[in-house]
């Protein structure tokens, strides 16, 4: 059978009148003759409503009932919509995390998919044309419900898509596309056709909104073809795929940017072998994300470490780090919440020299001062005040010919 996974997020179903555009969507693969799997969040805002619901009730409310809780916005969406395609004749039913199943481990409020019962969702599937899923959510192996945190419905989607080998996932939201960055701080910028796997990776890493990154992650394991399209317009979208010639071509792709980092530093560290992982193996055990790292050269024996963390991971690391202080060997801690990440992207880099060169020279006319760098393949990150934020993606996305698309000659 012809399978096509489609997947709409909260603004999109948020109402009556949004949920009759899906529907229009929906009908149109369903029409082609293709089985389809709609993929809900919750309506829009719900999710937060819930929570605050949970934290009235409870100064530190439970993660397992939490997840009991929210996940009941996704089963609203999914039996209304339900209701509105069963009204046009079409046979269809809802199903939830648990009877798909999406088995998941237990780690509730951000648990990760382990396997999906491809043998009853097709069996489903065969029995009827249209299945209303839940996204965002799963079972543990005790049969709890488990969620997977925020933006978790596009990786429901992309995970479904895997497992039962679909043509095609369409992932639908409230912008036409993926664009070299974003279009509220550029108004030059312009929509990509298509961008590759890791491209999108490292956008999604950096803070753009448009796909969770454990769901890039999934479609690049398992081949799948994304397509991020507009619920409120038949344009097409942009295709995340495997990367190929053309996209080599293209020096850089976008500009991405993230305004939730702080800066830590560490002054007169001692310069000492193991000191390192005194510092960073507690920060992992607290599922802190520890980004760009600087180590300064010795002198005396002694250095001074930067690194970045999320701006809501700061206070942990402040207070895991002052305990062992005495142990690691270091003077005196800094903070700093008013920084931003701004980053170069483009699998053409992979090939080509000079990027670094031309990007630190257009921020160095516009006196953006950098603060720390950090590079991989196909990326290059600085990170700089945040008040220059907007000043610095304007300057970059002019700089790259963005705007054009300019290829490599």
């Amino acid at each position: 059978m012809n399978i096509v996974v489609q997947k709409f997020g909260g603004t999109s179903v948020r109402n009556l009148e949004c949920q009759r555009q899906v529907m229009q969507k929906v009908l149109r693969p369903y029409r082609e003759g293709n089985k389809v799997i709609v993929v809900l969040s919750a309506m829009s805002g719900e999710t937060n409503r819930l929570l605050g619901l949970a934290n009235e009730w409870s100064e530190n409310p439970d993660p397992a009932e939490v997840d009991a809780l929210v996940s009941t916005g996704e089963q609203v969406s999914c039996a209304l919509f339900a209701m509105l395609l069963k009204q046009q004749g079409v046979k269809c039913r809802s199903v939830l995390g648990f009877q798909a199943p999406v088995h998941t481990d237990c780690e509730y409020g951000k648990a990760r998919i382990t396997d999906i019962d491809e043998t009853k969702l097709k069996g489903m599937l065969q029995e009827y044309d249209i299945l209303v899923v839940a996204g965002f959510q799963g079972c543990d192996e005790n049969g709890r419900i488990t969620t997977l945190g925020r933006g978790g419905s596009d990786t429901s989607a992309v995970a479904l898509a895997a497992a039962i080998k679909a043509d095609v996932c369409e992932i639908y939201t409230d912008v036409p596309g993926v664009f070299t960055t974003d279009p509220n701080m550029c108004t030059d910028a312009r929509k990509l056709d298509r961008i590759a796997y890791d491209e999108m990776l490292e956008m999604a890493s950096m803070g753009a909104k448009v796909l969770q990154i454990r769901s890039v992650e999934f479609a690049k394991k398992y081949n799948v073809t994304v397509h991020v399209r507009s619920t409120f317009s038949d344009e097409p979208g942009t295709i995340v795929t495997q990367e190929d010639e053309t996209m080599e071509a293209v020096l850089v792709s976008g500009i991405a940017y993230d305004k939730d980092q702080a800066r830590i530093t560490l002054i007169h560290l001692k310069d000492t072998p193991g000191v390192s992982a005194q510092i960073f193996s507690p920060l992992a055990e607290q599922k802190i994300l520890v980004d760009m790292i600087v180590q300064n050269p010795s002198k005396d024996g002694l250095t001074d470490m930067t690194f970045t963390v999320p701006r809501a991971d700061v206070k942990q690391t402040i207070k895991t780090l002052e305990k062992l202080q005495y142990e690691i060997g270091y003077e005196e801690l800094t903070s700093n919440l008013n920084v931003a990440k701004v980053s170069i992207i483009g699998v053409g880099m992979r090939n080509h020299s000079g990027v670094a060169s031309k990007a630190f020279r257009a921020l160095a006319d516009e006196n953006v001062n950098i603060l720390m760098i950090s590079t991989s393949e196909i990326k290059i990150t600085c990170l700089i005040d945040d008040k220059y934020t907007e000043l610095a993606v304007r300057t970059l996305h002019k700089a790259f010919n963005l705007e054009e698309g300019e290829h490599i000659e």
